[in-house]
C-alpha cells in the first residue's frame, strides 16, 4: 500500500525509515518539480536541510531529482535555518525552495517543506495540487530512473547575506551597549552558527549551549518550550545571566527565559513586541495573529489604534499579510513571528534578537515589562493542552467539535468561531478553542482568561469535555 504523503500546517512530516524514505522523498520532489516546471520555463530552486539524521543525504537526493527535470538547483553546503531559506528565495528571485526539516518534532521524524517563489510556505491550494500529482505518480507505479544532471547543482552558503540583512532590522548596538548577560541554546538545531554568530560578530558576549550536531537532540524534542530548557535555566542561574534565548530544530521558533530562568510565553512576548515596535519605531499598520493566539494582542492593537487581523493556524496565512505590507508584526502562540519588510515565514533568530533589543532598550526584566503592559490593557493569561486520544474516540471528538455548542460548563457562549476548529467565546471575553490534529490522534485545547485561577478551571473543563466524548 502506498504511503499517503500529506502536507500539514508546515509541510510533510513522517518517521524516518517508516514513511520518510528516499523513495517517498524522490516521489514528493518529482511532484513539486512538475508543479514548478508548469509555471516557469527555466526554474531554479534552493534546497536546504536541518541537522537531523541523514538530512544532508535526503537534501542531495532532492537536488538529483530536480536536476533530472532540468531544474537548476542551489544546494546548501551545510544545515540551514528555515528563515534563511525563505530570505534567500526572495533575495535571489528563485522559483521556490525544498527544505528537509521536521522543525521541532522529535528526532525520529524528518520532513519536507516546500516554499513558493515569494519565500512563503506553500498555501493549501498549492500543496493540494502537489498531493494530487503524487497520487498520480503512485498510481502509475513511478520509480526514479531519470538521469540527474550534476552540472545543474551548485553548492551555496546562504548564511552571510541573511545575517547581514538581519543586522539592518535589529539594533545590535543597543543590545551591545546595554551589557546584557545572555545565554543561547541552539538545542542541537540549525540555529547554531547563526544566532550565536551574529551576536559574536556584533561584539555581544553570550554563553552558548548545544551548537553541536546531535541527531537525538540530547534525548529531548528540539522545541524551545519551558520543559526543554532546563539546562539553559541552570546555566543562567549559575552565571547570573539576565536573558536566555533558544531556537528550535530549524530555528523558525523562539523560546525565552527571563531573569532567574523564568519562562515567558510566546503569547506574552508577541504582545510585548507589538507594543515595543510601535513605541520605539513609530510603526503603524495592522497586527495579525492566529485564532489560537492570545487576545492580549488585540488589546495592544486597540491601545495603539492598529487593525487586528485573525487567521487560521499556520504561519502561511500570516505570511500573506506580511507580503502585502499590511501588518507591522504577525505572530502565533506556537512561537512564530515575523515583521514588516522581512520574510513571510517564521523567524526565531529575528524574534530572539528583537526580544534582546527590547530588553536592552527598556532596561527592565521581561516580567516587569509584562506587568507594566497588564497595568495599561488588563491582565490576560493563555495556555494550551495537547490531549492525546484513544483512536477509538477520535472520531467522536471530531463530531463533538463539529456540533453547535451554546453552553460550556455553565458558561454562556456568545460567539462560536470556526476559523480553525471550534472557538467558544464567553460573556466576559474569556475563551476556549479545540482543534483536532490533522496528523495524529491529538486534540489541541487552548484557553484564555483574565485570572490564572479561572484559566486553570477552563483547562480542566476542557480536558473533561474532550476525554468524556
Amino acid at each position: 500500500m502506498s504511503t499517503r504523503i500529506k502536507f500539514g500546517t508546515s509541510g510533510w512530516r513522517a518517521i524516518i525509515a517508516d514513511e520518510f524514505t528516499y523513495a517517498n522523498v524522490r516521489l514528493a520532489t518529482e511532484a513539486i518539480g512538475a508543479w514548478v516546471r508548469r509555471r516557469s520555463p527555466s526554474p531554479a530552486l534552493l534546497v536546504g536541510y536541518d541537522t537531523r539524521f541523514a538530512s544532508e543525504h535526503f537534501g542531495r537526493e532532492v537536488a538529483r531529482v530536480l536536476s533530472s527535470q532540468n531544474i537548476r538547483v542551489k544546494l546548501c553546503s551545510q544545515a540551514v535555518p528555515t528563515p534563511a531559506v525563505s530570505w534567500t528565495v526572495i533575495a535571489q528571485k528563485l522559483d521556490g525552495a525544498i527544505n528537509i526539516t521536521a522543525s521541532h518534532n522529535p528526532g525520529e521524524y524528518n520532513g519536507l517543506k516546500f516554499s513558493t517563489s515569494d519565500g512563503a510556505p506553500a498555501l493549501p491550494e498549492v500543496t493540494s495540487e502537489i498531493e494530487r500529482e503524487i497520487e498520480l505518480l503512485q498510481a502509475s507505479n513511478w520509480v526514479f530512473t531519470a538521469k540527474p544532471h550534476d552540472e545543474l547543482i551548485e553548492s551555496v552558503d546562504i548564511g552571510t547575506p541573511y545575517l547581514r540583512d538581519l543586522a539592518t532590522k535589529v539594533d545590535l548596538k543597543k543590545i551591545r551597549a546595554a551589557n546584557l548577560s545572555i545565554g543561547y541554546d541552539a538545542l542541537h538545531g540549525s540555529g547554531a552558527g547563526y544566532l550565536d554568530r551574529i551576536l559574536q560578530e556584533s561584539g555581544i558576549p553570550a554563553m552558548v549551549l548545544h551548537t553541536n550536531r546531535d541527531v537525538y537532540f540530547g534525548g529531548h524534542h528540539p522545541e524551545p518550550a519551558d520543559e526543554q530548557l532546563g539546562e539553559l535555566r541552570l546555566v543562567m542561574k549559575k552565571n547570573w545571566l539576565k536573558l536566555g534565548l533558544a531556537t528550535d530544530g530549524d530555528a523558525d521558533r523562539f523560546g525565552v527565559l527571563d531573569e532567574g530562568g523564568e519562562f515567558i510565553y510566546p503569547n506574552e512576548l508577541i504582545a510585548l513586541l507589538v507594543d515595543y515596535l510601535v513605541e520605539s519605531r513609530g510603526w503603524t499598520g495592522g497586527v495579525a495573529r492566529t485564532v489560537a493566539t492570545t487576545h492580549l494582542v488585540d488589546r495592544v492593537a486597540k491601545l495603539h489604534s492598529l487593525e487586528l487581523l485573525e487567521t487560521p493556524v499556520g504561519f502561511k496565512y500570516i505570511g500573506e499579510y506580511i507580503k502585502d505590507g499590511r501588518i507591522l508584526l504577525g505572530g502565533e502562540e506556537s512561537a512564530g513571528l515575523s515583521i514588516q519588510g522581512h520574510i513571510p515565514e517564521k523567524d526565531g533568530i529575528l524574534a530572539n534578537l528583537l526580544i534582546a533589543e527590547m530588553a536592552a532598550s527598556r532596561g527592565k526584566s521581561l516580567k516587569n515589562q509584562l506587568i507594566g503592559l497588564f497595568s495599561r490593557v488588563g491582565a490576560v493569561y493563555n495556555r494550551r493542552l495537547n490531549i492525546r486520544l484513544d483512536p477509538a474516540i477520535s472520531e467522536l471528538v471530531r463530531r463533538k467539535i463539529a456540533a453547535d455548542v451554546h453552553e460550556f460548563h455553565g458558561r454562556r457562549v456568545v460567539e462560536q468561531n470556526r476559523v480553525d476548529g471550534l472557538k467558544l467565546i464567553f460573556e466576559d471575553g474569556s475563551w476556549v478553542l479545540m482543534r483536532p490534529s490533522g496528523t495524529e490522534p491529538v486534540v489541541r485545547f487552548y484557553a484564555e482568561s483574565t485570572s490564572t485561577a479561572d484559566l486553570e478551571k477552563l483547562l480542566e473543563y476542557g480536558r473533561q469535555w474532550i476525554t468524556e466524548a
